[in-house]
């Protein structure tokens, strides 16, 4: 049995398709299909890592969850920005006394990645916040994310792995305020004293790097994090969100973006949606019972549409039929469930339908029933001599 086990597991290691590979300076990756519900890509995705601001994309979900009027004024105090420009950290410009709005402070925290923002929410939302974003770590089931800090600090409690961070990405998304800031080019606070423009969308102008594709972006830069970036994209109505981390720090070039456009690229050039199911063509025949056709063809119930590789196989697209494998001449509606699937996923679980009207064959009939017939006929025979034995007796 061991040496079984041992020969299927080397077998499987032949045959087993090669992951792909992408010339990336990131060192975990993790790309995702939104509309399949399916990881595309990914690179030691589960890897717990440094995450530096993209800690703030937790920050301004737990301010959501907590905060229902985003246009409440609150002031800026002193202790809000302590320490700030002694420890170089990246500010969104807030200064003592000034009032603002949670809206002004989201903003503030998530396109220039401000620290002086995240404190003043912070502090403004609960004494304690880093409990409430470890709450939120429970609720969502993340097994690899642990916070310190709301602004993105290096420190060994403050860590993620790209995959859980694809989590948390994803549920701030499901939040329009959150969504509407993370694709804001350009914001301007409330009171117009500050200006807020996208990280992403100005460096790729810098370097000159064509991501006009990405919708929205944040980015996070710390030594020990590297560089880092969640984004997400749109192709061919497919809502594709990309987590990186990890790419080389240099201060010469943005390698969290140029990775974006690697691994965007690669999927917009050779991926679209393709129609790998149509409902105009049969999948399977069944026999008949009593009717004039021998066979009858039966069909999908929708189309399948599916985001794959161009030159997918095919031959990897299976049916799996569970019903009626006779149709009489006279069956109507629902004859069986249809599972589709692409190599071992699953795409769809369809009712399959008998909507062709079939004729009856009177000779299918008597054929299928001779025996019967012949039966009955004898009976009817022999019921007729005895009746009328009994009537000339």
């Amino acid at each position: 049995m061991k040496k079984l086990l041992v020969f299927l597991i080397l077998l499987f290691c032949i045959f087993n398709v090669k992951a792909l590979e992408l010339n990336i300076s990131s060192k975990n990756a993790v790309l995702y299909n939104a509309k399949d519900d399916e990881v595309l890509y990914e690179k030691d995705s589960s890897n717990k890592v440094q995450i530096a601001s993209l800690t703030k994309i937790m920050t301004a979900l737990v301010v959501l969850d907590n905060v229902d009027d985003l246009d409440k004024q609150i002031i800026v105090n002193g202790e809000d920005l302590k320490g700030l420009a002694e420890a170089n950290l990246v500010t969104a410009g807030f200064t003592v006394g000034s009032v603002v709005t949670y809206r002004d402070l989201l903003y503030g925290l998530l396109l220039p990645s401000g620290a002086d923002a995240a404190n003043v929410l912070t502090r403004n939302i609960s004494d304690d916040f880093i409990n409430l974003m470890n709450n939120k770590v429970q609720e969502l089931k993340l097994e690899n994310t642990h916070f310190s800090n709301a602004i993105g600090l290096d420190d060994e409690n403050n860590y993620s792995s790209a995959k859980d961070l694809l989590i948390i990405f994803k549920k701030a998304l499901e939040n329009e305020d959150f969504r509407k800031i993370i694709t804001t080019k350009q914001y301007t606070t409330s009171d117009g004293k500050l200006t807020f423009n996208s990280t992403v969308q100005g460096n790729s102008r810098k370097y000159n790097i064509d991501v006009s594709y990405i919708e929205g972006a944040k980015t996070g830069t710390t030594d020990g994090a590297g560089l880092c970036l969640a984004s997400f994209a749109k192709d061919d109505n497919v809502e594709l969100i990309l987590v990186t981390t990890g790419a080389l720090y240099d201060k010469k070039r943005p390698h969290n973006i140029d990775d974006a456009k690697t691994i965007y690229d690669y999927f917009i050039k050779n991926y679209n949606n393709q129609k790998v199911v149509e409902k105009s063509k049969s999948f399977k025949s069944l026999k008949t019972k009593y009717a004039t056709v021998d066979e009858v063809k039966i069909y999908p119930s929708k189309d399948v549409i599916k985001y794959l590789a161009d030159d997918y196989d095919r031959n990897d697209i299976k049916y799996k039929y569970q019903g009626k494998k006779v149709i009489k001449y006279n069956t109507r509606g629902k004859i069986g469930i249809l599972k589709i699937y692409y190599k071992d996923i699953l795409l769809d679980t369809q009712k399959v339908y008998m909507k062709q009207k079939l004729k009856f064959s009177i000779q299918k009939f008597i054929i299928d029933n001779i025996l019967y017939i012949a039966l009955g006929f004898g009976l009817l025979m022999i019921l007729f001599v005895v009746v009328r034995k009994k009537k000339n007796s």
